[in-house]
């Protein structure tokens, strides 16, 4: 974890000294941008009750393809000013934690528009306490996929060439009616191989629909991951289905 203080005590031998706040915070973002290039996990504990303060740790996150969370202590103002009396390594006034609590409120809102992808706002102790995290994978973490892999690219739209190509590499493709595991087709490699779909599934071809219904089939059975999905053109060919999931 990164604290603020803590680099502000690196950079002057004392957290507290606020003329050193803006050279912890350069120190700050410079440690955790390096953990980021290394893959690991960041967390930042400051304020950051303001927009302009949040908004360098937004760009870290979106440098390094990471996913930008809010973790939002929002206590009441009256407990702020208690705890804050009994700490003695601190000497400022209420108006400080007042004028933050505002802030807090105040951004709260828009979070999720300067581009914090989770949010989770905690507003008692008990709340607080009660706190377990757990450390999810990213989306495009896939080191549990050991393959082996078919790689294949641009579809736009040719189901029955794409079709041909699967059972060619040895896939079985059978029909089945749609459920959670199914999108029309069953979908399986004797040796379990995994096909990788890395260009444009749709886009000019005959057959767009069948495309998504069977590698959304493959997705869904284990069979093949998609890369990306051009999600405008699908939904305008399938009429805004909502039974349509990119698989990605």
């Amino acid at each position: 974890m990164l604290s603020s203080d803590f680099c502000r005590g690196l950079v002057s031998d004392d957290e507290n000294d606020q003329s050193a706040t803006k050279d912890a915070f350069e120190m700050l973002h410079f440690i955790a941008s390096k953990r980021l290039a290394a893959g690991r996990l960041t967390v930042v504990d400051a304020t950051n009750v303001q927009p302009e303060a949040r908004k360098p740790l937004v760009a870290l996150a979106r440098e390094y393809h990471v996913l930008p969370v809010a973790i939002v202590l929002n206590l009441p103002e009256k407990l702020c000013h208690d705890r804050n009396r009994d700490r003695t390594d601190r000497d400022f006034g209420p108006h400080v934690i007042r004028q933050q609590s505002q802030q807090l409120r105040r951004s709260i809102r828009g979070l999720k528009r300067e581009g914090f992808r989770h949010i989770y706002e905690f507003s008692t102790p008990e709340e607080v306490e009660a706190v377990v995290i757990e450390q999810q994978p990213l989306w495009n973490n896939l080191k549990h996929e050991h393959g082996p892999f078919d790689i294949i690219g641009d579809v736009h739209g040719c189901f029955d060439e794409l079709r041909a190509l699967l059972e060619r590499l040895g896939y079985g493709i059978t029909s089945a009616s749609e459920d959670q595991n199914s999108f029309g087709y069953h979908v399986r490699h004797p040796e379990g191989r995994k096909a990788v779909f890395l260009g444009d599934l749709v886009d000019r071809g005959p057959c767009i629909p069948d495309v998504l219904r069977l590698v959304m089939s493959m997705a869904a059975q284990g069979a093949g991951r998609a890369r990306r999905l051009k999600r405008g053109a699908s939904r305008q060919r399938l009429g805004h289905s909502t039974r349509l999931r990119p698989v990605w």
